[in-house]
């Protein structure tokens, strides 16, 4: 099983519920899941939306990098995901951060996710759920 971490967001609805239940969902293919705590921030790119509640989740899955992207975006369809546009709002929104130590530059398929550094709302709860996520960061950006 390789370890991931994802980030979840949501700023429609019932925004704790709906990563709630994301959560559950997730875990039918990721194991040993540990959640960082709820964190409520000001929305990124397209400003005019309702704040988001976001938080970190890291687990184990046996899928494989596209696998588990196929999966997120299955999760947030049954959560009611509807695609507005670009950084809009959303029921939920679920980016996977890193996947092993793994890097992955493909057109839909970005690992580590691009932006994940230069976001509080991705750092702070990561660093709550990972003490050692400077040292992982360090290995995984170095690769080639």
């Amino acid at each position: 099983m390789v370890k991931v971490y994802l980030a979840l967001g949501s700023n429609v609805g019932n925004r704790k519920e709906n990563i709630r239940k994301a959560i559950k969902l997730l875990a039918e293919k990721i194991k040993d899941i540990k959640v960082a705590s709820f964190y409520e921030t000001e929305p990124v790119g397209y400003t005019k939306q309702p704040k988001f509640i976001n938080t970190v989740l890291k687990g184990y899955t046996d899928l494989s990098p596209e696998e588990l992207l196929l999966f997120c975006q299955n999760v947030e369809k049954k959560v009611g995901r509807v695609y507005r546009f670009k950084w809009g709002p959303r029921e939920i929104d679920i980016d996977i951060l890193l996947y092993g130590d793994l890097k992955i530059d493909k057109p839909d398929l970005k690992i580590p996710h691009p932006y994940m550094l230069e976001r509080d709302f991705v750092m702070i709860p990561l660093r709550e759920i990972e003490k050692d996520i400077d040292k992982i960061l360090e290995k995984v950006f170095s690769k080639n």
